[in-house]
């Protein structure tokens, strides 16, 4: 028996030696290309953090810390193959370390409660909401009876009132409702109060009455100069280009959208060119592809310059000096500061005589912008332009010496631009679609009739309007740049207005984004024939996203709206009220149904599925049975009056208060508030949101400064 184990024993330590010399060969193989791989090890790391149900104490972090530095010192002390699994762990535990430091450091109260009355603050941000109204951001706040210790650092508040001419650091007043940042509208869903959380805003809500100036704009900080100096450009462009086209053409310049109307938003969206609306990868680019250019023909046209000074590194950093303007110039939001980063290591290659575009500067710059800003990992903006930049680079890599370049002239001009808006397309397809569970049909002719004018036209049309605007000469060239931006917007309406423009697509769980950003970053990455196993989590993922499930009901967190999936799609208990739900909703469902369209499923009393004959159905009451069991909706005070009790068991969601009643599962709003919106599987499981969102710093805010 002694001998049989140990002859296992061996057996396994000589298993276990073939695999790790099997492992060593295999990333000895790889040296060289590893370095791409970085990014994507930190980004395991974070993950791993935003993933945890609780929030690890600080000991964690240590422990964690001091693991991934052991680890990378015997990676250092055992050089060859297996250290790259040192730098892995190293890359990892540095990658954990650094999102839970940067939450802990955004860290400012929210408001634990609902306020209406007077509210003063600075004005340190101007946009356009969702409801196409102008939305203000306000720091040094000010709320009547409301302690300093308890105040927001920031709030938001869209503005429904009457137009008022806001200035950067102008300080105002209005009467406003203010709440804290909302949860996410399902259970697993998109939590509006992470993203609030890293931008410290404490409280969002509306105003309907006036906003009166309080005190005249001042300008005592950097950032406050270049917003003043933002809306000056904006209201010169507007002034020129009414409009939409003045609209989108400070988007373009200034990051500015304020003056964009939601119309031409959707038509935008629609078509899959609303990434032409944010200041990223696309803009960056052309700008400092055009400044770069002109520079280096102007030093090159010019005997004496040419023959003494580098012209080309010398091109390269009148480009970076270009760069940092419209970097501030535009707000420096994190989608321009990823195209900004990304822009400055290419030109930075180029002053060192290395190759401009490469796999390993994609890695640098997603590295920046993760080590600046970790939680940037979670929002679409990061995923889809370096999704786009890595498949791009990868793809004209793989082509470098193929036969196509034997291609001259348009041919090969045409070629590229197809090409490359197709790779780009394909790359960000899915995580626009798993963000925003829509699909462009016909993105692709959109693009290529309007990007080349954003490169060939717009773009160098803004950097003269900038240059001239000095000299108040910018009329020209504004004019010329809008007439780039109208046809843009005439393509974006016209593929728009197609039938079936675009599609809707299931909600997949959580799951997916990261198997096939995995799989597919192996397939660009890794070296050799073993790129083709990338494809197996690529296409598996492509399944799972295929079955993904959707929640029998839906209850959201204030109880006014119940959505119960049927035979037809979701049945929504009103067609009005809970707007933002019902939207939410019916897009992880790859619904294409407005509110409703989605509210006339509901079958009436007495309908098969409906409840039994009752007259307080259409007095506030909506009752159906699921398979989970009874769940009737009582809807504000008329139904709760209307309501009669519970005759069988039933789950009873309610947007007002409410007694116990015999027979009832009430979930009114102050149980809701603990829980959050709630999900029912067809077995009767229950998911709250506050199970799913766990203890996390932004899902249990603090509610008072630290003193």
């Amino acid at each position: 028996m002694l001998l049989s184990a140990g002859v296992y024993l061996a057996g396994m330590r000589g298993a276990s030696m073939r695999i790790l010399c099997m492992t060593d060969r295999l990333l000895l193989g790889q040296q060289g290309h590893l370095f791409p791989w970085a990014p994507v090890c930190l980004a395991v790391g974070i993950g791993g953090y935003f993933l945890l149900p609780f929030e690890p104490a600080v000991m964690a972090h240590v422990v964690v810390l001091g693991i991934g530095a052991l680890c990378l010192g015997a990676a250092l002390v055992r050089p060859g193959g297996l250290a790259a699994l040192g730098w892995i762990a190293a890359l990892v535990a540095v990658g954990f370390c650094l999102a839970g430091a940067r939450s802990h450091r955004q860290a400012a109260p929210v408001i634990g409660w609902h306020y209406y009355g007077p509210v003063e603050g600075r004005v340190v941000g101007l946009d356009r909401s969702a409801s196409d109204v102008p939305r203000v951001t306000l720091d040094q706040v000010r709320l009547r009876r409301t302690s300093p210790d308890r105040l927001p650092e920031r709030v938001r508040i869209s503005l429904h009132g009457p137009d008022a001419e806001l200035r950067a650091g102008q300080r105002i007043m209005t009467t406003a409702s203010l709440s804290p940042p909302m949860g996410p509208t399902e259970p697993d869903g998109f939590d509006f109060r992470l993203d609030a959380w890293f931008k410290r805003l404490g409280a969002i809500g509306y105003a309907r009455g006036p906003v009166v100036t309080v005190a005249p704009p001042e300008a005592n900080s950097l950032s406050l100069r270049i917003f003043a100096l933002r809306r000056i450009l904006s209201e010169r462009i507007t002034t020129v280009l009414p409009g939409d086209v003045g609209g989108f053409a400070t988007a373009v310049t200034t990051g500015d959208r304020s003056t964009l109307g939601q119309g031409a938003v959707e038509a935008l969206r629609a078509s899959n060119l609303a990434h032409l609306l944010a200041i990223s990868g696309l803009h960056m680019g052309l700008l400092v592809g055009f400044v770069f250019a002109a520079l280096r023909l102007f030093l090159s046209l010019v005997p004496p310059l040419a023959l003494r000074l580098p012209v080309k590194k010398v091109a390269a950093l009148g480009a970076m000096a270009a760069a940092s303007f419209y970097l501030a110039l535009s707000g420096a939001n994190v989608a321009t500061e990823r195209a900004f980063v990304m822009a400055m290591v290419a030109l930075g290659a180029v002053l060192i005589d290395r190759r401009a575009i490469s796999l390993r500067s994609v890695a640098i710059a997603a590295l920046i912008v993760l080590v600046m800003r970790p939680e940037a990992l979670l929002g679409p903006g990061f995923q889809m332009s370096f999704a786009a930049t890595t498949a791009l680079v990868a793809v004209f890599g793989w082509l470098r010496d193929a036969p196509w370049r034997a291609l001259s002239g348009w041919k090969h001009q045409l070629f590229t631009l197809v090409l490359s808006s197709t790779v780009a397309s394909l790359a960000t397809a899915p995580i626009g679609a798993a963000h925003f569970n829509t699909l462009s049909h016909y993105g692709l002719i959109a693009n290529l009739l309007s990007v080349p004018l954003m490169g060939v036209l717009v773009m160098p049309a803004a950097v003269v309007a900038l240059l001239l605007s000095p000299l108040g000469l910018e009329s020209l060239a504004l004019s010329v740049m809008g007439w780039g931006l109208r046809w843009i917007l005439l393509v974006a309406h016209w593929v728009a207005g197609f039938d079936h423009a675009q599609g809707h697509v299931l909600r997949p769980m959580g799951a997916v984004l990261p198997m096939l950003a995995l799989g597919s970053l192996w397939v660009m990455i890794w070296q050799g024939r073993g790129r083709l196993f990338g494809v197996i989590p690529a296409v598996a993922a492509l399944v799972l996203w295929a079955g993904s499930p959707r929640p029998m009901v839906l209850i959201s967190d204030s109880g006014s709206l119940v959505g119960v999936m049927t035979g037809a799609g979701r049945a929504l208990s009103k067609e009005r009220g809970a707007g933002f739900e019902a939207r939410n909703w019916l897009a992880g469902d790859g619904d294409g149904a407005d509110q409703p369209h989605a509210a006339a499923r509901w079958p009436a009393a007495g309908d098969p599925g409906g409840a039994a004959a009752d007259p307080a159905d259409q007095k506030g009451v909506r009752i159906i049975e699921t398979e989970a069991g009874v769940i009737a909706h009582v809807i504000g005070k008329r139904g709760a009056g209307a309501f009669g009790g519970c005759p069988v068991p039933m789950l009873v969601v309610t947007s007002v208060p409410m007694e116990p009643r015999a027979g009832c599962d009430i979930y009114d709003p102050p149980r809701l508030r603990r829980t959050g919106s709630i999900a029912l599987t067809p077995d009767g499981r229950m998911r709250t949101a506050r199970e799913a969102a766990g203890r996390r710093p932004w899902s249990d805010p603090p509610r008072r400064r630290d003193q």
